[in-house]
């Protein structure tokens, strides 16, 4: 009988793009703590950005993105996990970039600086 190396709940058994949505929610958790409104935000992760009309280059591929609340539907905040991930080596770089990204994209959608998000932004 032959079954997984590993149970599900067990880290090895997660994929790269768990562990990467998992980093986001962590990153979000802490930032929920001092703005609870963030519970009311959509965060996603998705592989790339689209180009749809939006010049971008390998200089200049965005890490992230906002999509304003309207028509009933909350605001969003996406991180482009595979950009991240070519940017940073190990979990540690990783889980630091993704938190400035969404701090970031945070900043954005509800119009602050991201020192006013995190005053914690940009001391890594």
């Amino acid at each position: 009988m032959r079954g997984p190396i590993a149970p599900p709940q067990v880290p090895l058994a997660a994929s790269r793009a768990d562990v990467f949505a998992d980093l986001v929610q962590d990153s979000v958790e802490r930032l929920e703590r001092r703005w609870p409104q963030l519970a009311d935000i959509d965060f996603l992760v998705l592989e790339v950005p689209r180009l749809d009309g939006r010049t971008w280059n390998d200089e200049a591929v965005p890490l992230g993105g906002t999509i304003p609340a309207r028509e009933g539907r909350p605001g969003r905040v996406v991180i482009y996990r595979r950009p991240v991930e070519i940017r940073t080596k190990g979990r540690d770089e990783r889980a630091a970039l993704v938190h400035e990204v969404v701090v970031e994209q945070v900043a954005e959608l509800l119009g602050l600086t991201p020192e006013t998000v995190d005053p914690r932004y940009g001391e890594d």
